[in-house]
């Protein structure tokens, strides 16, 4: 049997990624800090992230997904944890990485330096996550950098914050331009890691849905006639500049893609 930790994994898609793994008849180890219990079936591991290297133990897996590694310091500790203990990483990582890169088209994997500095943030900190791996780390290693996810329990409110002001009639705050930019379900995302942590290929891969989203294509799904004004506290996914993803990396690589407008008429109904 084929074993695989995951590290987080307890809201969102990480919850769907432990369900899809289990389901398909992988030995699953959930390690989280225990505020959520683990679906059953589903080994659990209770540790914070500093202390990872003793709490395995002897522990060893074929795999690991990361679905909390958010800086240099949480790459370091993992490479330290898992060295001898795996043989394969999957690092959840995030469309953010290309948030300073200006282009017109959409953005390929090797866009984006991982060494490059940049203020301060949640993308920094995932590039700099990814090149701790890619230079130290002794097993393969694989980044998916993941579009904006929707649906699901979303726990950041980005969605609903539109749903919301459509519906209540209020103003949403847009920039004086508007670009498109990459999405995909939380249950695609939740496949693809699953895909990823059970392949062999190694380095970066973008994953998102075909079909590019604007903050207006998104508000005409929503029920009601929408009201935007330009202002400087603009919404999430109102974004000021493009950086939409290429996936054509794992779509060679054999995941198929769904596209935006299949899923996103649920999503804002949910």
């Amino acid at each position: 049997m084929k074993t695989v930790c995951v590290i987080g994994g307890s809201r969102h898609f990480g919850r769907d990624l432990v369900l899809n793994l289990r389901d398909a008849g992988v030995g699953v180890t959930l390690v989280n800090r225990g505020s959520t219990a683990p679906p059953p079936g589903v080994d659990h591991l209770v540790t914070d992230r500093a202390d990872l290297d003793a709490a395995l133990g002897t522990r060893t897996f074929d795999v690991v997904v990361d679905q909390v590694c958010y800086t240099r310091a949480d790459a370091e500790t993992a490479v330290e944890a898992f060295a001898g203990r795996t043989a394969r990483y999957v690092m959840t990582s995030t469309i953010e990485v290309y948030e300073h890169v200006r282009a017109e088209a959409p953005l390929p994997e090797t866009a984006v330096d991982l060494h490059a500095t940049a203020p301060q943030g949640y993308g920094q900190g995932k590039r700099e996550a990814e090149a701790v791996f890619a230079t130290t780390a002794p097993f393969d290693f694989v980044a998916v950098r993941s579009g904006h996810v929707l649906g699901g329990n979303d726990f950041t409110g980005r969605l609903a914050h539109y749903v919301d002001r459509v519906r209540d009639g209020r103003p949403i705050v847009v920039r004086p331009r508007n670009h498109p930019s990459s999405f995909i379900h939380h249950r695609e995302i939740a496949e693809l890691l699953g895909w990823a942590a059970l392949a062999d290929f190694t380095g970066p891969v973008n994953a998102r849905s075909h079909g590019e989203l604007s903050v207006f294509a998104l508000c005409e799904q929503i029920p009601g006639d929408p009201v935007f004004e330009v202002g400087e506290d603009a919404s999430p996914f109102a974004f000021g500049h493009y950086y939409g993803m290429d996936n054509s990396r794992a779509a060679e690589l054999g995941f198929t893609f769904s596209r935006t407008e299949d899923w996103l008429p649920e999503v804002v109904g949910a």
